[in-house]
């Protein structure tokens, strides 16, 4: 699932008048393909949405705005781009989230502060995530800044940089172009920024200027050449030196892929490497399908104390491991409760390397280190012919008799039949995290969760933007009645868009996560008519099918439906699951992520 940003090593110009780029890297001079300067072609609104374009952002989410009105309208009139209404600016940025991981890169517009303050929370997991998603925000007239005018949709201050200053922390770059002369400057710094980074950015563009032809924009844009990142090769070769030596002489080592493979573009290094090496493959909870788990070496998740079944043991047991690109924070490492040693890790960052106690290497990139050490390592399969060894398949969850109530193993059981090449699996967090993990992924079948900023609803608006992005392929969103009531309404563009997802709500009568953690009445909700909420949403417009069901017979018929008689519908299953029926693994997590929570303060 190593995703390529729009496409960049064949983006092609928009106009065939536009001059290529050499291969040196240099843009050449355009030729004959001027745009006279008076055209509605030329403005600023027109710049930004060619760009988005060529960039493979062809999809922007957005929520409309007295600011950002005159921009939506050039957005509109751009071919090849299609502006999506969201119900909130929240949902807008989780879909633009959703859309980046499918395409590379994602676009949100919003208005301002009332706008972006309400898509904040959305930026800063894509941040988190390292995703780039371009923030677009429609600012204050041009004029008003530097006055001492205080406008609606703020906090009645004369200042207007609150917005910008709580964007600076959650972007990689920001851009307030509030003047013509160097819109276009700037525009594409922020663009390019994001590409390079693999971060959101804003930018905030004046109300009064989108529609204002300037020369420099009486161009097609310029495709973006950007300068490729690249390997100190003496460092490169030292960090490939001590780490072939480091495991070469261990007797079991393996190999954990993390979820930072994606922003160093890395998995198909990883593979070739996990092929040369011939050691056991394990991917982070939140590295899960960037892997493809049909390897014949993969063991599954590693996840310390709720791995897949015989993993952690070779892995902890290994007297060397590699992780690439991994997050050691403390819902991955389980209340810090994993059994690792420094002294036997080597840790690949995306530009760096770090080996056991000893040294580091900067300037390296993970995806160069990886191709390079497969070239110096021995074949060494000991630690999954041990897997091997000790592996005993998994059981099944036992049958549910008629009318018994339906158990959620049973229902994941299902869940499994049903993925294929042609589906995508977005997991909500909560429960659905540790049922989605034991899922077996078939090869090219997408997997997406939030694990990093963990935030409840995420899953509504992503799994708009991952299925907007990818329509190919038919998404199946697991979602808990908790956070599926934060984020409801975008149903709404689902359906307005014509998509066809299967949504799974789990109705287990509250915050299941949290109520392994910390129990308290705060972690009991009201319970909604699910169905009948989207049935209201749905209002005979578009393709929607509901169903609610308690029992396995009436899982398999609605199953069979949605993949059959309903496959072109919007398809919405309420699971009615008792209260207390979780995963072991949630069981255990949450006991340990308790314990370390509730950590007294060190001694002063």
């Amino acid at each position: 699932m190593d995703t390529k940003i729009g496409a960049l090593d064949t983006c092609m110009p928009m106009c065939s008048d536009v001059g290529s780029i050499p291969t040196n890297g240099v843009v050449s001079t355009i030729q004959n393909s001027a745009i006279p300067c008076n055209s509605v072609e030329s403005t600023l609104g027109r710049h930004l949405a060619r760009r988005l374009v060529q960039i493979g952002a062809t999809d922007v989410f957005s929520v409309p705005g007295d600011f950002n009105l005159t921009l939506l309208d050039h957005l509109i009139a751009e071919p090849g781009l299609n502006l999506i209404g969201c119900c909130n600016e929240l949902n807008a940025g989780y879909a633009a989230d959703g859309y980046a991981r499918a395409r590379g890169v994602g676009a949100c517009a919003v208005t301002f502060t009332v706008g972006g303050l309400s898509v904040l929370n959305a930026i800063a997991g894509a941040y988190s995530e390292n995703l780039p998603v371009i923030c677009i925000v429609g600012g204050p007239n041009s004029n008003d800044y530097g006055t001492n005018r205080i406008l609606h949709h703020t906090i009645g201050l004369a200042d207007f940089s609150q917005e910008l200053r709580c964007f600076q922390t959650v972007t990689c770059y920001q851009a307030v172009v509030n003047n013509l002369e160097d819109a276009h400057e700037q525009i594409d710094m922020a663009i390019s920024t994001a590409l390079k980074e693999s971060k959101p950015v804003y930018i905030s563009i004046s109300c009064n200027l989108p529609a204002i032809p300037h020369p420099t924009f009486s161009h097609e844009p310029v495709p973006f050449s950007l300068s490729p990142k690249l390997s100190n090769p003496m460092g490169l070769e030292a960090a490939v030196e001590a780490a072939a030596e480091f495991l070469n002489k261990a007797v079991k080592p393996v190999m954990v892929g993390g979820p930072k493979l994606r922003v160093a573009k890395a998995s198909e290094a990883f593979l070739e490497l996990a092929d040369a090496s011939g050691y056991a493959l394990a991917v982070m909870p939140s590295a899960k399908g960037l892997v493809p788990e049909h390897h014949s070496h993969f063991i599954g998740t590693y996840w310390g104390a709720v791995s897949t079944a015989f993993c952690a043991e070779i892995v902890e047991s290994a007297d060397a491991y590699l992780f690439a690109g991994p997050i050691f924070n403390d819902y991955s490492s389980v209340g810090y409760s994993l059994l690792l040693k420094k002294e036997k890790a080597i840790i690949v960052h995306p530009d760096r390397v770090v080996i056991g106690n000893g040294p580091a290497f900067g300037c390296v990139l993970m995806k160069d280190f990886l191709k390079a050490l497969a070239k110096r390592l021995k074949h060494n399969p000991t630690a999954y012919e041990n897997y091997h060894r000790i592996y005993v398949p998994e059981g099944h969850p036992l049958k549910c008799e008629p009318k018994e109530a339906l158990r959620v193993n049973v229902l994941f059981e299902h869940i499994q039949n049903m993925l294929s090449s042609d589906t995508a699996v977005i997991a909500e967090t909560g429960d659905s995290w540790f049922n989605c993990q034991k899922l077996k992924l078939p090869e090219g079948c997408g997997y997406e969760f939030q694990m990093q900023y963990g935030s409840i609803g995420w899953s509504v608006g992503a799994t708009l933007g991952y299925a907007q992005a990818v329509p190919d392929k038919r998404v199946i969103a697991c979602i808990g009645d908790g956070s599926f009531q934060v984020t409801a309404q975008d149903v709404s563009t689902m359906l307005r868009c014509g998509q066809r997802t299967i949504i799974f709500l789990i109705n287990n009568a509250g915050y299941t996560i949290e109520v392994e953690i910390h129990d308290g009445p705060y972690n009991v909700i009201k319970n909604w008519n699910y169905t009948g909420l989207v049935d209201a949403i749905h209002n005979g417009e578009g393709n929607c099918w509901t169903t609610k069901v308690r029992y396995e017979e009436e899982l398999i018929e609605a199953i069979k439906t949605a993949t059959n008689a309903k496959k072109d519908c919007l398809c919405f299953i309420e699971v009615i699951a008792h209260k207390d029926d979780t995963s072991k693994e949630l069981l255990e997590w949450g006991s340990r992520v308790s314990a370390a929570n509730s950590r007294p303060p060190n001694p002063q």
